[in-house]
């Protein structure tokens, strides 16, 4: 563990505050030796921007508080009775190169709490201040990517995703360098666990496998129950996520996400989303979408995403080695191999069973791989809007063509597709109108355009106003059903808007 100039607090002499949090922290409880106990900055104004009461509400928490009182919490200043702040540690291949030590260098645990309906979720704050793993770092977070990840969080919830959730923003009256002063915050957000490919990898790295045991151990029990009890239980387990993680990042790719960022410390056990950093959701249909600064090989491009899974649960694979059978490593490496390798298989049927679904497919037969992929090189051929196409192919379904044809500027080769498509469709014995209506309830209408992100994250920063952030939130959590008058919250980029770039960190 690193040194720093301020000292570890012992847990026991963290100061809280008696408020109502259902905390039941089993990770500072069970895992001592994998964190250190921390405490955020000392905020002198913290205010709350924003506050998710219907997350607050599904987490149990009774929070009839002060808004001064829930700032000082959710900026890490102050810790409700029960709460267990600390530090993760964590390793992690960052754009292929191995740092092998990492670990939570701007943000905290506060602690877990269990829901009335007996779930398990940590709380979690980015921005709270430096920690003995910030590196150099000054912790903290500017207003704008709080924010960004607290839009991204919802938006994919609201579209079904698999991800960590936003809790809260708050901003904490400091000003903060980065390219320039912007308000500081921090971003209070909810997660099954905080568990990643990366913190077995810490451990392994150190060839502490009686730790890494431990981890796997609290990573079953905690996420993986019913395997406990297996004699193969840390095979079943890698193999348990890497099916999570081959249906995640299938979800991604139906709803044109590209995450940007995929190292190992990015990828949790419990196969959700994590780190909303350089992503976007993708206009244009191109497989090469790349919107990160710093990834100019297309390394985390979005057609390259299942690769780079594969890749990802490689590095978790080599860290239980040791476990998955301790007297022979041949066979323990053959046995993983074989995991990974239906890594692909999954992946496959994932993304096929959903892309067939974004067609009006209720099932998947012989020739729709085929079928989607004609599709899809017609996209790419005319640069066409992911989002827009499949929500014009259902009006098209109702007889209005018009939509859909302006979306390409090559009829011929949208015709081709068409005549192949719907004589796919006489194959499903139900109305085209009751296709059409199930298709528009999983391919969404609103969805965090670039542009809209970016013009409502530059009015919170510059002005302090979060007016635009608010409707743009509003409209991306309920992406499914037309409103009238949102019009401009529906299509693309205008040209004008040029590439789009984002960027790691906050």
């Amino acid at each position: 563990m690193p040194e720093s100039p301020r000292k570890a607090v012992p847990m026991d002499s963290i100061t809280t505050t008696s408020e109502p949090f259902p905390f039941d922290n089993s990770y500072a409880r069970e895992l001592e030796g994998f964190y250190v106990p921390w405490q955020g900055e000392e905020f002198v104004h913290p205010q709350l921007e924003i506050f998710n009461e219907e997350l607050a509400a599904m987490l149990g928490l009774s929070l009839d508080l002060e808004k001064d009182q829930l700032a000082a919490f959710f900026a890490g200043s102050d810790m409700p009775k029960g709460a267990a702040p600390l530090a993760q540690v964590y390793a992690g291949h960052q754009f292929g190169g191995f740092s092998p030590q990492l670990g939570d260098g701007r943000a905290l645990l506060m602690g877990e709490v269990v829901t009335p309906a007996g779930k398990r979720f940590d709380i979690h704050l980015k921005g709270s201040g430096p920690t003995p793993f910030s590196r150099g770092g000054d912790g903290k977070a500017a207003l704008g990517p709080v924010l960004r990840e607290y839009l991204m969080g919802e938006a994919m919830h609201a579209l079904g995703v698999p991800t960590t959730r936003a809790l809260a923003a708050v901003t904490t009256g400091e000003r903060i360098m980065r390219t320039r002063l912007k308000p500081g915050a921090v971003l209070a957000r909810v997660a099954s666990s905080h568990l990643r490919v990366g913190t077995f990898q810490f451990f392994a790295a150190r060839g502490e496998w009686d730790k890494v045991r431990q981890l796997a151990d609290y990573a079953i029990e905690r996420h993986y129950p019913d395997l406990a009890k297996r004699d193969d239980a840390y095979l079943a387990f890698l193999a348990a996520v890497s099916k999570r993680q081959a249906e995640l990042i299938a979800h991604w790719m139906q709803v044109g996400f590209v995450h940007g960022v995929m190292n190992t410390d990015n990828m949790t056990i419990s196969g959700e989303t994590i780190d909303y950093g350089p992503c976007a959701f993708m206009d244009a249909f191109d497989l090469n979408t790349v919107f990160s600064s710093i990834d100019h090989h297309g390394r985390y491009a979005y057609g390259n995403q299942p690769v780079m899974g594969r890749w990802n649960l490689t590095r978790l694979a080599e860290t239980l080695i040791p476990l998955i059978d301790p007297d022979n490593e041949t066979e323990a490496i053959n046995q993983a191999t074989d995991v990974l390798a239906d890594f692909v298989s999954d992946h496959k049927q994932a993304w096929l069973t959903g892309m067939g679904q974004k067609i009006g497919l209720s099932g998947i037969a012989q020739g729709d791989d085929a079928l989607i992929k004609h599709l899809f090189d017609a996209m790419a051929a005319d640069r066409v809007d992911f989002t827009s196409c499949f929500r014009a192919l259902a009006v098209f379904l109702r007889g209005d063509q018009g939509p859909l044809t302006a979306l390409f500027a090559d009829q011929s080769r949208l015709n081709d597709w068409l005549e192949r498509w719907q004589r796919r469709l006489e194959e499903d014995a139900r109305p085209k109108v009751d296709i059409a209506m199930e298709m528009d309830r999983i391919n969404p209408l609103y969805i965090p355009r670039n542009h809209l992100v970016e013009a409502a994250l530059e009015r919170a920063e510059e002005e302090m106003d979060l007016t635009d952030f608010k409707r743009l939130l509003s409209m991306v959590t309920n992406p499914f059903n037309r409103q009238a008058g949102k019009e401009a919250f529906e299509g693309p980029a205008p040209a004008e808007f040029g590439p789009h770039i984002t960027y790691c960190g906050t």
